[in-house]
C-alpha cells in the first residue's frame, strides 16, 4: 500500500452527539493541585478568595464543562465536613492516601465558588472507603437542599443561601484497588453503592450517579468487578467509571503512540459488560460511561519516591510533558470522540500541577504544558455530531499492539456553525502522511484553518523559562475541492483541520 491515508465521512452517518462533559477535568487534594495550583492566597494574581487569576484564565480558555473533586484516592479517607465553616476552626488531618498533611483551608464551598469562576460544573465524589450512606446523604442535603433542615441551614449559615445544585456524584473512587483506603470486594462495594445511591436520590431525585468500574483494564478483577457491581446498582446509577493512564518508561515511542488502541478496546469491553447486565435484568435503561480519569502518567514516579512524608502540598505527580505525550493525549481524545455514543463524561486527570496541562510556580508563573493544546483544540472544536470514520491507512506493528494505523482520526460536524473539524494524528515518526478526506453530503467546502502541533524533538517540553517551546501553529496547504479535503500531515504531528461546509 502506498504511504498515504484516506478517510470517508458522511453527514448522515453519525456515531453520536458529543456531550459537552466529555471535556471535563479533575482536581484532587493531592500535591499542588489545590494549594499552589488553583488556590494560593498571597500570590500576586490571587483575588480576595485566594484564587489564582492566572490559572483561572488558562482554565477558562479550555472551556472545561465539569470538574471532578475532591479525589481520587484522597476521597476514601476524607470527611467533607472538615472543609466547611470558618477556616480558623477547620481541622488539620493526616492524609493517608498520599501521606501529607491536609489543612482543609479549601473545601466544598470554595470549590463551588472556584468552579463558578471557571465556568464549570462540580462533579462531587463521596467517600465510600471510611464512610458510607449517612455522610453521603448529608453531603447531598448540604449541597442541594434549599433550606429548613439541619444540613441545608448550615450551608445557609456558611453564607450560601442558594443550593449549590451539584448534579453529578461519584460513588467512591477505585474501590477495586488494594491501595484504596477501605478497599472492598465487588460484592461489598456493590451493596454499599446501591444503598448509598438510593439514599442520595431520595434526598435529591434529580442527581446523576457514577458507580466505580475497574481502576484499569489490567486489574485482576476486571470484567467480573463491573458485572458484579452493576448487578447490585444497575437501576440506581447512571454511569460506570473507567480509568486509564499510559506511559513510556522503556522509550518505545511507536508502542506508546499505539496505546490508544488499548483504550478503544477497554471502552468497547466495558460497554459490552453493561449491556450484558442490561439483558440479564431485562432492563430498558442503558448505562453510560464516565471515563473520569485518563492521561499520560509516568515521568514523576521516581521523583515522588524521594519525597518526605507529612508535608503540606509537596510537589507530587508533577509530570513534565513532552511533545510525544501530547500526541498520545491527542490519540486518546480521538478515541473518546469515537465513543461519543456511550462515553458521556470524561475527565482529564488532572487540571493543575498534578499530571496536568497547566503548571505553576508557587508565587510565580503559570504556563501551558504540551498536552494543553490537543485538549484545548478538542474542547473548542470537538462539539457536535461525531461522524462514522471509514479510514484506510498504512499500518505498523509493535511488540504489544499490532495493525496500528499511522493515521488516527475522527471528524466532528458542528451543524450550528456549519463546520466539520477533522482531528488527526500522524503516528509515523519518519515521514509526512498525505491525507484525503471525502466529506460526503456536505456540498462544496473550504478550509478555515489547519492547526498543527509538532516539534523536531519528541522529548521537547514547555517550562517556566520556555513556556512556548511546543505550541501550535497554522499550516497552509490544506485545501478543499468540492467535498474533498486534501492535506499533508507532518511526521509525528497533531492536526486540527476546520472546514466550512456548503459554501
Amino acid at each position: 500500500m502506498s504511504h498515504q491515508a484516506a478517510m470517508i465521512v458522511d453527514r448522515d452517518f453519525v456515531i453520536g452527539r458529543v456531550d459537552d462533559r466529555l471535556f471535563g477535568s479533575f482536581i484532587e487534594h493531592l500535591g499542588r493541585a489545590v494549594y499552589g495550583g488553583i488556590y494560593e492566597p498571597g500570590h500576586p494574581t490571587a483575588d480576595e478568595r485566594g484564587f489564582r487569576r492566572d490559572v483561572l484564565e488558562l482554565v477558562k480558555a479550555l472551556r472545561v464543562p465539569i470538574i471532578r473533586y475532591p479525589g481520587g484516592n484522597f476521597v476514601s479517607g476524607y470527611d467533607w465536613r472538615d472543609g466547611i465553616g470558618p477556616k480558623e476552626e477547620r481541622k488539620r488531618r493526616l492524609e493517608l492516601a498520599w501521606r501529607t498533611i491536609e489543612t482543609n483551608q479549601f473545601g466544598m464551598n470554595e470549590f463551588v465558588d472556584w468552579c463558578r469562576e471557571a465556568g464549570s460544573q462540580v462533579m462531587w465524589a463521596v467517600n465510600l472507603g471510611t464512610q458510607g450512606i449517612d455522610e453521603a446523604r448529608a453531603a447531598v442535603e448540604y449541597a442541594n437542599h434549599p433550606s429548613g433542615t439541619y444540613w441545608s441551614d448550615l450551608r445557609v449559615k456558611h453564607g450560601y443561601s442558594k443550593p449549590h445544585n451539584i448534579k453529578v456524584w461519584c460513588l467512591g473512587n477505585e474501590m477495586d484497588g488494594p491501595w484504596q483506603i477501605g478497599h472492598k470486594t465487588a460484592e461489598e462495594y456493590g451493596r454499599l453503592a446501591c444503598e448509598t445511591a438510593k439514599a442520595m436520590k431520595w434526598v435529591d431525585p434529580s442527581i446523576e450517579l457514577v458507580a466505580c468500574g475497574s481502576s484499569g483494564a489490567g486489574m485482576p478483577t476486571f470484567g467480573e468487578w463491573e458485572a458484579t457491581v452493576l448487578d447490585h446498582t444497575y437501576e440506581h446509577v447512571d454511569y460506570l467509571s473507567l480509568h486509564t493512564y499510559y506511559g513510556n518508561p522503556d522509550n518505545d515511542t511507536p508502542l506508546f503512540l499505539a496505546r490508544s488502541l488499548q483504550m478503544d478496546e477497554f471502552i468497547r469491553t466495558v460497554a459490552a459488560i453493561c449491556d450484558y447486565i442490561k439483558a440479564k435484568k431485562r432492563s430498558k435503561k442503558t448505562i453510560y460511561l464516565s471515563f473520569d480519569e485518563w492521561n499520560v502518567w509516568f515521568h514523576s514516579h521516581e521523583q515522588d519516591k524521594k519525597l518526605e512524608p507529612w508535608q503540606i502540598a509537596p510537589p507530587q505527580l508533577e509530570d513534565i510533558y513532552t511533545m510525544e505525550d501530547a500526541l498520545v493525549v491527542g490519540c486518546m481524545l480521538i478515541t473518546l470522540l469515537k465513543h461519543a455514543d456511550r462515553v458521556k463524561i470524561a475527565c482529564l486527570a488532572q487540571l493543575v500541577n498534578v499530571i496536568a496541562p497547566i503548571m505553576t510556580e508557587n508565587g510565580g508563573k503559570a504556563w501551558a504544558q504540551t498536552i494543553y493544546y490537543p485538549f484545548l483544540h478538542a474542547s473548542l472544536h470537538g462539539r457536535g455530531n461525531v461522524l462514522v470514520p471509514l479510514i484506510r491507512s498504512p499500518k505498523y506493528d509493535t511488540k504489544e499492539v499490532t495493525d496500528v494505523p499511522y493515521l488516527e482520526a475522527v471528524a466532528v460536524h458542528n451543524e450550528e456553525a456549519g463546520e466539520v473539524t477533522v482531528f488527526a494524528v500522524n503516528r509515523d515518526l519518519e515521514k509526512p502522511l498525505p491525507l484525503s478526506v471525502d466529506l460526503r453530503g456536505f456540498g462544496s467546502c473550504r478550509v478555515i484553518e489547519h492547526l498543527v502541533l509538532e516539534h523536531d524533538d519528541l522529548k521537547a517540553v514547555n517550562d517556566a523559562q520556555n513556556p512556548d517551546r511546543v505550541r501550535p501553529h497554522a499550516r497552509s496547504g490544506a485545501k478543499a475541492d468540492g467535498s474533498r479535503l486534501e492535506a499533508v500531515l507532518g511526521k509525528a504531528s497533531w492536526n486540527v483541520i476546520r472546514v466550512k461546509t456548503g459554501v
